[in-house]
């Protein structure tokens, strides 16, 4: 098969994938609920939620030491946490956990209840972050590199779909931001940008990597997640 008609394929294949996620983002029953952390548990299908939630935190965690081991600049919190690590004899995992739980502590004067994923996030995605970057050597050359690097950016829109879509409760950084949003009254876009420049600004300083994957992670990852997440948003039965 010629290069043009490998190209076609990918194209209509994608063309299917697009217009399957847009009726799928249609469908009232693949809206994400708004329901608190009680509700949430009360609303069904708890054994599939469960396991998409871990399974999608787990492949957070790897996306995490994908970028990491690319050495081309990191997820905007990833590069504190690296900074951080940097700077003291502990992981880069348990320090993705010690800042997942110190942000949980900003929650209580926004008062913002976590959720069950809340806390498996916090948990969780900093172990896989280890355990990955134990198995996975630094990549050798500019395309072992950039191939990284790009699918740790895939992998993290993947994971970041499964893990939302879960229904459980944001991770510690998204809730803060929804938070200050709220309490502040200015815009995500403005509350979360402010704060993700903020923390490359502090870990650069402290040694974390900033570079071409910073940038491409903070254009793509929006989009990818949105495109994707209709595919791993559960059906909840709510109570009425």
């Amino acid at each position: 098969m010629s290069t043009i008609s490998h190209l076609g394929v990918v194209a209509q294949t994608s063309n299917r994938v697009l217009s399957g996620a847009r009726r799928r983002a249609a469908d009232p029953r693949r809206q994400l609920a708004a329901l608190g952390p009680i509700e949430q548990l009360r609303a069904g299908r708890l054994g599939r939620r469960i396991l998409q939630l871990v399974v999608g935190l787990a492949l957070y965690g790897a996306s995490i030491a994908f970028m990491v081991r690319a050495v081309l600049g990191n997820m905007p919190w990833d590069v504190l946490h690296q900074g951080i690590a940097r700077q003291l004899p502990l992981s880069l995992g348990t320090i993705i956990i010690v800042v997942s739980v110190l942000v949980l502590l900003l929650w209580i004067p926004l008062r913002q209840p976590p959720g069950l994923g809340t806390i498996a996030n916090a948990l969780l995605v900093g172990v896989a972050a280890d355990a990955v970057l134990v198995l996975l050597d630094p990549a050798q050359g500019l395309p072992a590199r950039a191939g990284l690097l790009a699918a740790g950016v895939l992998l993290n829109g993947v994971a970041s779909a499964m893990y939302i879509g879960a229904q459980l409760g944001p991770g510690p950084r998204d809730g803060l931001m929804t938070g200050v949003a709220r309490v502040s009254g200015r815009s995500l876009r403005l509350v979360r940008t402010t704060i993700e420049v903020t923390v490359i600004a502090l870990g650069w300083l402290l040694g974390g990597v900033v570079g071409l994957g910073t940038v491409l992670y903070a254009v793509a990852i929006g989009p990818l997640t949105q495109a994707l997440l209709p595919w791993f948003t559960v059906e909840l039965h709510r109570r009425r």
